[in-house]
């Protein structure tokens, strides 16, 4: 699934699928599960679904909060990076910093993601014309992203891509749904095993 929207500061993005079933299953189960162990099988996905002739210099993930990765634990637009790095040889770069504690997204109409993420970001590094991918595991606007890519562009960036594991079908309604009452059916035919941890809440 690939987009283009230069309008939002980003290049290009490129994404695994729809957030939907068993994909958005998968990814709730290691954002929220705590399931890190399948940050492998997204990042296959991901790194199946990143053009390889463009010539990148760098993943960026995208990165948290202090506060909220405390909370969590780890960063999974991190872990998904490197298991994108270690297929492709890209080298990850941690490069950019959230400055802001922002309110959760979810809920929030475009307007206001774009208002809640405005100057969320600051890049520590010079970048001299790299081409570079910014990883997340899901675009919904693109508000998040456009944000971040435009500190990167501040910070010298030539060209910067976005590469999320799914993409939201914004003509679809949302649905959220707790991390607990995950849909478990068929997990296990994308990654065996899955569904015990969903069902048992196990974390590693």
């Amino acid at each position: 699934m690939v987009c283009r929207l230069g309008a939002q500061t980003y290049d290009a993005c490129y994404s695994f699928g729809s957030f939907e079933g068993e994909l958005r299953d998968l990814i709730h189960l290691l954002k929220y599960g705590r399931v890190q162990t399948l940050a492998r099988p997204l990042g296959k996905f991901l790194s199946s679904a990143l053009p390889r002739e463009q010539g990148f210099d760098a993943l960026v993930p995208m990165p948290l909060h202090w506060r909220k990765r405390w909370e969590r634990g780890f960063n999974q637009s991190e872990l998904l990076a490197r298991e994108v790095s270690r297929r492709t040889g890209i080298p990850v770069r941690k490069i950019v910093r959230r400055t802001k504690y922002t309110v959760a997204q979810a809920g929030l109409t475009s307007a206001k993601r774009r208002a809640n993420m405005s100057m969320a970001f600051r890049t520590t590094a010079s970048l001299d014309g790299q081409r570079l991918v910014l990883i997340d595991d899901v675009l919904t606007t693109g508000a998040t992203a456009a944000s971040c890519a435009r500190a990167l562009k501040r910070a010298g960036a030539s060209y910067v891509a976005v590469l999320t594991v799914a993409r939201v079908d914004r003509r679809m309604t949302a649905v959220v749904h707790r991390p607990d009452r995950l849909e478990t059916s068929s997990l296990d035919s994308i990654f065996p095993g899955s569904s015990r941890y969903a069902q048992s809440g196990s974390t590693t």
